[in-house]
This record gives C-alpha cells, structure tokens and sequence, in this order.
C-alpha cells in the first residue's frame, strides 16, 4: 500500500482500534472500557459472594424442619431465601444489561472503523467484500465477548471459589472427596479445549479465505469452483472434529459431575446415620455440587471464545489499518 493510500485509510480509524492493535484484544477491552469494567468487576464481586447464602438458608430450612422447629422459623428463612434470590437475580439481571451495552458500544467503534475503510477504499473489491462480511459476521462475536471480557471469568471463578470453600465448611471429609472427583477435569477439559481452538482457528481462517475466494471468481469468471469445493470439505472435516470433541468433553464432565453427586448420597448419608452430619447439610452439598457445574462449564465456554475471537480481532483490526493486506496471504499469492 502506498503512502497516499494509507493516509486515506489512517485518518479514518477508530483511535481505539489504532492504539490497541499491539495489545489485541484485551488492549482493545482496557483502551475503550477500562472506566465501565471497573463497576462491572463490583457487581461481578456481589454475585458471586451472594452465591453461597440460598445454600445456607436451604440447609437451614431443612435442618428446622427436621428438629420440629416453629413454623414462624421456616417462614423467616423462606422469606430470607427469597430476598437473597430477588436480590442476586436483580444484580445479576443488571450486571448483564451492563455488559451488553459495553459490548455493543465496542461493535458500533468496530463497525464505524469498517465503514470508514470502505468507504476510503472505492476501487478494491476484495477489501470491500470483506469489509462486507466482517461489518455482518465478524464483528458480533467479538462485541458480545468484550462486554463479558473481564467480569465472566471472575464471576465464574469466584462461584466456584465461593461454592467449593462453602461444601468444604459443611464438611471437610466430604469436600476433599468430591474435589478430588473435580480433579480429572482440570486434566482433560484443557487438553480437549485446546484441541477445538486450534481447530476453530483454522476454520476462522479457511472461511476468509473462502469469502475472498467467492468475490475473485466475480471478477475472473475463468476460473473455477473446485478449490472452493476442496475448502467447504475442510470446513466439514473441521466442524465435525470440533463436535466430537466437544460432545465428548461435555460426556466426560456429566459423568464427574454425577460422581460426586453419587459420593455425596452414599457417603453423606452413612454420615447422617453415624450422627457425624445434618441431612441439610446433604441436600446443601448436593446443591452446591450441582451448582459447581455451570460456572465450570462457563469457564471452559469463555477460554474457547477467548482463543476465536482474538483471532477474529487481530483479522479486524488489521483490516481497518490496512484493507488489502487483511485479505488471506493465500488470496493474494494467487490473484
């Protein structure tokens, strides 16, 4: 690209996409949200540490109930619980208000940075096309994980945190068995995990280079469709290496998870019998155990996202500096 023609470009970017293209994609976040993230982080905070109080009062309840307590009693805690959820569903509720404007104050800043460059860019067809495909596809995925970028693996991981030293305290023995029975997915979720990602990132890739491919057979009508065959093939192969991986990964972690439920049955209740535990504290660790289950499944959800949409990022970011040096080095070596 010459002088001239970045200098049509430049001028038109968004100065966060400028500034943050050496920092990716969590320079983006902290360069055009760093003052929003900061009460995203507080609300992020209060729910996850409100996550253990219904468990509290659910073992409360069930504890009274069974020791013939007032009725009076049950119907405080009843109302207690019903407080605690109101009030963490409505941080919640706020909290995910919150990043969804974040988020789509991230895609208009993209989507005005894709404009302004195709609009700078009259005569290349390539970069319009996909500019094109970037402004509809692309940039969603990418808005929609910067609103969540820093607050989602801090909710996940504080529940976690929260709900595993809460079952601990219930009962230390019972805690160490079913962390122990946690364990195995710290192994294989990662390794399975990293092996969709490197997938996913070469079907990002393939699928520019497809699109690119789509607007060079309009402009040479010579040429002919089999290498967007051979590629849509690959797209499949992906796709189904990507789905057996994750529906296998997802068998593998149903089955821990009614592990720890089964140890929690059998070994609580041989606790109960011996008088050693309350039955509340059964149904709380239960509970707590089955609540383990979607921040982990969250957290594994946002390490995939995370590794798909810095690579959609880069891709946007280098094509709102440099429009034609954004298409696919394979379009280029052959067009």
């Amino acid at each position: 690209m010459t002088a001239a023609a970045k200098a049509d470009v430049e001028p038109s970017q968004p100065p966060a996409v400028a500034e943050s293209r050496a920092g990716g994609l969590f320079g983006y976040v902290l360069t055009t949200s760093w003052v929003h993230q900061l009460p995203l982080l507080a609300l992020t905070v209060a729910v996850f540490l409100l996550e253990i109080v219904p468990l509290e009062l659910q073992r409360r309840v069930v504890n009274d109930a069974v020791k013939h307590r007032p009725y009076g009693t049950l119907l405080l805690l009843g109302a207690a619980y019903a407080g605690a959820v109101m009030l963490q569903g409505s941080m919640k509720l706020g909290l995910n208000i919150y990043r969804a404007w974040v988020g789509e104050r991230a895609k208009r800043d993209l989507r005005r940075g894709i404009s302004a460059v195709a609009g700078a860019r009259p005569r290349a067809p390539v970069a319009q096309g996909t500019a094109v495909s970037m402004m509809v596809a692309e940039v969603e995925p990418v808005g929609n994980f910067i609103g969540a970028a820093v607050s989602e693996p801090l909710l996940q991981v504080g529940i976690l945190a929260t709900v595993i030293t809460y079952v601990i305290h219930i009962d230390r023995f019972m805690g160490a068995v079913a962390v122990a029975l946690f364990l195995p997915q710290m192994v294989f979720v990662p390794l399975m995990q990293h092996a969709m990602n490197r997938r996913t990132r070469a079907r990002v890739w393939l699928l520019r280079e497809l699109g690119a491919g789509l607007i060079a057979r309009d402009r040479s009508r010579a040429r002919r469709g089999a290498g967007d065959l051979s590629g849509i093939d690959r797209v499949f192969g992906l796709d189904m290496r990507i789905f057996e991986l994750k529906f296998t990964m997802n068998f593998l972690m149903n089955l821990c998870t009614h592990a720890q439920i089964i140890m929690a049955l059998l070994l609580g209740g041989w606790r109960v019998l011996a008088g050693d535990l309350e039955i509340g504290g059964v149904v709380a660790f239960i509970a707590g155990i089955a609540r383990l289950t979607d921040p982990w499944g969250d957290l594994v959800n946002y390490y995939r996202d995370l590794s798909v949409n810095s690579v959609k990022f880069k891709l946007l970011a280098a094509a709102i500096h440099d429009p034609v040096a954004a298409t696919p080095a394979a379009y280029q070596q052959r067009y």
